[in-house]
């Protein structure tokens, strides 16, 4: 039995559902997409066209396209001999993750700063709002989905363009390692809290708080689930 039929999405979270939209190839995207971040497809997974497409009511070459697009978001990998699968991080690669948004963070921070309008400032409080309208959502990918909002208004913010460019490529990797997270546990109150904490920081506007609590919120939160990962293999 593959993935997508035989695991639980959580309590009132349906699983992917047949496709009826006209853009077909965005529609499967996204029932995959869903599909790894509430945990149906587990990093590693391997996808194959037939069963996505009977599963989904598409053609092959409508998954394919669909596949080939959550590869180049980095969802998705490809390897020789062993076909497609969802992408996936070991411990290492979280932490390296981590330590690199924490720098570019910062960055996006320090241009924040130096606008004296505000105008930058706005754009993180609208990523805010979008989070804390949406992080008691019932959906746990409409949760997902505030909670990538939220820090992508910050580098967006920053008005930095090479920021920009690789935020796409940034929030496939989150989404993998949130994915992991979530899988291990889900606590909505313990995620708007911590996200409070650094939202509150930010509006101290004062460099050193924020590049404090940036280093916790990201930093401590990797080291949280390498530790989750390790701990569930040492089980095994």
């Amino acid at each position: 039995m593959h993935p997508l039929d035989s695991r639980p999405v959580g309590p009132g979270v349906s699983g992917p559902a047949k496709i009826t939209s006209l853009s077909r190839r965005d529609a499967v995207r996204l029932e995959i997409r869903r599909a790894i971040i509430l945990g149906s497809l587990n990093p590693g997974d391997r996808l194959t066209e037939a069963r996505l497409a009977d599963q989904l009511g598409v053609s092959r070459p409508t998954v394919r396209e669909a596949l080939n697009a959550l590869a180049e978001e980095g969802l998705v990998t490809k390897q020789p001999y062993k076909g497609l699968r969802v992408a996936q991080l070991d411990p290492a690669a979280i932490h390296d993750i981590a330590v690199s948004r924490t720098a570019l963070d910062m960055v996006a921070v320090e241009a924040v700063l130096n606008d004296r309008t505000g105008a930058k400032f706005a754009t993180i409080e609208r990523g805010w709002q979008t989070y804390a309208v949406n992080v008691y959502n019932s959906d746990p990918v409409v949760q997902h989905d505030a909670h990538l909002e939220f820090h992508r208004c910050i580098w967006e913010a920053s008005g930095n363009f090479l920021l920009e460019k690789l935020w796409p490529v940034t929030a496939a990797q989150l989404t993998i390692a949130l994915a992991e997270d979530q899988r291990r546990r889900s606590d909505p109150e313990r995620e708007y809290e911590i996200h409070l904490s650094l939202m509150e920081a930010l509006r101290t506007r004062d460099f050193d708080t924020i590049r404090d609590a940036i280093s916790a919120h990201t930093l401590v939160s990797a080291d949280e689930i390498v530790a989750m990962m390790l701990a569930e293999r040492s089980s095994l």
